[in-house]
């Protein structure tokens, strides 16, 4: 299913979607994030800040409350998010192919009800990168496209006073059909255009990650190399690198006291960060990733190796977020050429 929508019944479009809570792109305090549509939205906007993953994967969330009165079998309530009806628009295929990938790791060896909860309600309507969003973009590199449709519903693509909306999925054609009346067929010159616009974008230059098909037997093999810890010298254990990663999904799991007469309480998912000192911690006092070193070789190998050896394909999606906004310029481009130039 492939339309045209003028750039000016975008709106009319979002109003349309009433049974969807809608989200887009906005500056908020300086920092660009998905934030619910209120009047005109614009879609010309560098790639957000914060991906858009906390719509099926919140940095916070209650599993179940719990209360223990003396002498009686302690009582739990479950806390399922319900479903809820949401378009996410303006987002980029690198979040796209993370969203793929989030859903791979939430339903391999076990289904996580929370995630799907909330994930089966969220639908991604797409804008593909005419240009580079960012100077470190590299979705090329891993597999991704600049036009990629991976885990989207709706792929718009900007041709100037009006966008190319192709759906993707059933879910797609049905937010297209909400407003099937602002939708005009693509003319010929339309689909040439596109044609045209897709390939020029694909074309386009990017960083490059030089061996992405035999990082992880390197990283493997580099696991002792001295280049971890000199590469992570600059690293101040911040951890924004894996808090604005589109497919980190490390979490912590506590149980958090609002009552003590009786025992009352919740058992909280939260995201963790394995640049942080105590995300290995033992309870014996020993961390098996005490050094900054050996926490950036968790990061890299995760993204380039581990994920590759348990999913067949890099964790990474290319956005480049981590290396635009980490404070010290570690660039994660540099660590994995790096290594996997000098081996071992």
């Amino acid at each position: 299913m492939q339309k045209i929508l003028g750039k000016k019944q975008l709106g009319e479009w979002i109003a349309a979607l009433g049974d969807h809570k809608a989200f887009a792109p906005a500056v908020e305090d300086g920092i660009w994030g998905y934030h619910p549509v209120k009047g005109e939205v614009s879609l010309d906007y560098p790639n957000t800040i914060q991906p858009p993953k906390d719509f099926s994967f919140p940095q916070r969330e209650v599993f179940f409350s719990f209360e223990q009165i003396k002498g009686q079998p302690p009582k739990l309530t479950q806390k399922i998010p319900q479903t809820q009806q949401v378009a996410v628009f303006g987002v980029r295929p690198c979040d796209g192919a993370g969203k793929v990938r989030m859903d791979t790791v939430f339903n391999d060896e076990f289904v996580d009800n929370y995630y799907n909860a909330r994930r089966s309600g969220v639908a991604y309507v797409g804008l593909a990168c005419n240009e580079a969003p960012g100077n470190n973009c590299f979705c090329k590199s891993v597999g991704g496209s600049p036009v990629g449709t991976e885990g989207m519903d709706v792929l718009m693509t900007d041709l100037g006073d009006r966008y190319y909306v192709s759906a993707v999925t059933e879910a797609g054609k049905a937010l297209m059909n909400a407003a099937a009346k602002l939708f005009t067929e693509p003319s010929a010159d339309d689909r040439k255009l596109v044609e045209k616009t897709h390939k020029e974008a694909v074309a386009q230059p990017q960083r490059e990650v030089k061996d992405v098909a035999g990082a992880p037997d390197k990283l493997r093999a580099s696991f002792d190399s001295p280049l971890w810890e000199e590469l992570a010298r600059p690293c101040i254990g911040c951890g924004a690198c894996t808090f604005l990663c589109p497919t980190c999904h490390c979490f912590d799991i506590n149980d958090e006291m609002t009552g003590s007469s009786p025992i009352k309480g919740n058992r909280v998912r939260t995201w963790d960060n394995c640049q942080f000192p105590d995300f290995t911690m033992h309870t014996s006092g020993h961390n098996p990733r005490e050094t900054l070193g050996t926490r950036l070789r968790q990061r890299v190998s995760h993204k380039f190796q581990y994920f590759h050896d348990n999913f067949g394909m890099p964790q990474c999606t290319g956005c480049g977020r981590c290396i635009t906004e980490c404070s010290v310029g570690i660039d994660i481009i540099n660590v994995v050429n790096k290594v996997t130039e000098h081996v071992g």
